[in-house]
């Protein structure tokens, strides 16, 4: 049988093969490997979220601390470590490597380049866990961060340093509308797009329709894909956060998307389960709305002290059957400032994007509207609330009165008008103008089949003949009366011209 010493010298020869000897303090055995999960005797000085290197140089994150040992989540393969093999720790925590030449770049969750560009090197070193910024650091959101989106601009305004979720079945277009608002940015805010298990092909194209709008310019892609371990999958959206902490550091706007939290719930469900946390309910550990609320309550605006950066996310989660009342999506709903809430039924229908505006709701509001967009939004919330509710009476009655009749023709309209393709964003401006026709009643004498193409020709017309006024309303001010005549006339002769 070998002695102390002996053990001690066979632990000093095997670590020869580091790069600098830590303290024996330092240094642990594995004693097991489950699953990607690896239990580490010895370690003495761990601490929790440290980078272990083992002796194939694999790394690893300590995810718990017990009394006599370490449980480490692999970030690479599993199969070349053993039972007996030593691991020395780092002293350090987990970070990314962060430089403005991250932008346009595809990266992994631990700043791996996955686009067949070289690594980024002597950036900054972004911690991947932080305490989010305290409320004296932080400002009222008051800035609109604009989507290109008829329906969300106007009924459910998203704000700078906000979190917005979006919310609904799969397929029902919770990505496009992230992918539109990512367009819309151009040269007003910085993107980050975080895949959390996506098929890889999924993601491939969501990359291909960025590069093709140019939106890839300024927007970076963290992919942990289906295929990656669930510690991968677990890290992405930490990752995706301490890369926009970058740039908000120096004063930037970003926007961050995290696609999806579902799968990301998974990854670390899968993770606890091996690491022997217990388990509540539907499986998922006691800590599982900590992890979603450290990672969106990252999600800010500073004030003009501290740099005067924002953060704003759009979490995407993915419902079983438009079922809001489950523990994930109930957990992300109470975390968030306002939820988008994607209906089957409307996208079926023919309602895209198909936002449902009665289970929809932006807790900032008002506050990151436009006067412009605010001034006429108002009403047509209204008309819309006024038809949902005729809507289920109508169908019982045969006979209307002329004033109900009105109002659900009015409805109508209004749902048509919300109606956009996909990917094709709209300026301020176009937005505006496309509300203001319905609510005015400026399209109540056109056939309702006509609607779509009226809006989209009356757009090419106010692009061609009225590009001042197109301007003016650019600038967000509310419209004073002159500007709301010019515009009746603007209809009116374009009226003349329209052909069915």
């Amino acid at each position: 049988m070998k002695s102390a010493e002996h053990i001690l010298k066979d632990l000093e020869n095997k670590l020869n093969n580091f790069d600098n000897k830590p303290s024996i303090s330092n240094i642990g055995i594995v004693e097991k490997n489950t699953d990607g999960v690896i239990t580490v005797s010895g370690l003495t000085q761990a601490q929790m979220g440290e980078i272990v290197e083992f002796e194939e140089k694999e790394k690893g994150v300590i995810l718990n601390l017990d009394e006599d040992s370490v449980s480490i989540i692999l970030l690479g393969k599993s199969d070349r470590i053993k039972e007996g093999d030593s691991v020395k720790s780092t002293g350090k925590l987990l970070n990314i490597n962060v430089s403005e030449k991250i932008l346009g770049r595809i990266v992994d969750p631990l700043g791996n380049p996955l686009d067949d560009k070289p690594k980024i090197i002597n950036g900054k070193d972004m911690p991947l866990e932080k305490v989010a910024a305290g409320v004296v650091e932080r400002e009222p959101v008051n800035t609109p961060l604009k989507t290109g989106i008829k329906a969300i601009d106007a009924m459910i305004p998203i704000g700078r340093g906000q979190r917005e979720l979006i919310i609904g079945d799969r397929g029902t277009g919770k990505t496009a509308v992230a992918i539109d608002t990512i367009i819309n940015q151009k040269g007003n805010v910085l993107c980050i797009y975080v895949a959390i298990g996506q098929k890889r092909s999924t993601t491939a194209q969501v990359i291909e329709k960025l590069r093709e709008t140019k939106a890839l310019d300024y927007t970076t892609v963290v992919n942990a894909s289906a295929s990656d371990p669930a510690s991968l999958l677990y890290l992405a959206p930490y990752a995706g956060v301490a890369i926009a902490e970058y740039f908000m550091q120096k004063g930037k706007d970003v926007l961050v998307i995290y696609d999806d939290l579902t799968k990301h719930a998974w990854a670390y469900r899968q993770i606890s389960l091996v690491l022997r946390r217990p388990a509540g309910r539907e499986a998922y550990p006691g800590d599982i709305f900590y992890l979603h609320s450290r990672l969106l309550e990252r999600a800010v605006k500073m004030n003009k002290d501290n740099g005067g950066g924002s953060i704003t996310a759009l979490p995407i989660i993915e419902t079983q059957a438009n079922d809001l009342s489950a523990y994930i999506p109930t957990n992300v709903i109470s975390i968030t400032d306002g939820q988008i809430f994607f209906l089957t039924d409307l996208f079926y229908s023919g309602v895209r994007p198909a936002i449902d505006a009665g289970n929809s709701v932006s807790r900032v509001g008002g506050a990151a509207q436009t006067p412009a967009i605010k001034s006429i939004a108002g009403k047509m919330r209204l008309e819309l609330a006024q038809y949902n509710n005729l809507a289920a009476f109508a169908q019982f009655g045969s006979e209307l009165d002329e004033a109900t009749a009105k109002q659900l023709e009015r409805g109508k309209r209004t749902i048509e008008i919300l109606k956009q393709p996909q990917y094709q964003p709209l300026s301020d401006a176009f937005e505006f103008l496309s509300i203001w026709l319905v609510t005015s009643g400026s399209i109540d004498d056109i056939e309702f089949s006509q609607i779509s193409n009226f809006e989209n020709e009356y757009h090419q017309f106010m692009k061609r003949k009225y590009e001042k006024l197109l301007n003016a309303l650019s600038k967000g001010g509310k419209p004073d009366e002159k500007t709301l005549s010019d515009l009746e006339k603007t209809v009116s002769e374009f009226k003349k011209i329209f052909k069915v």
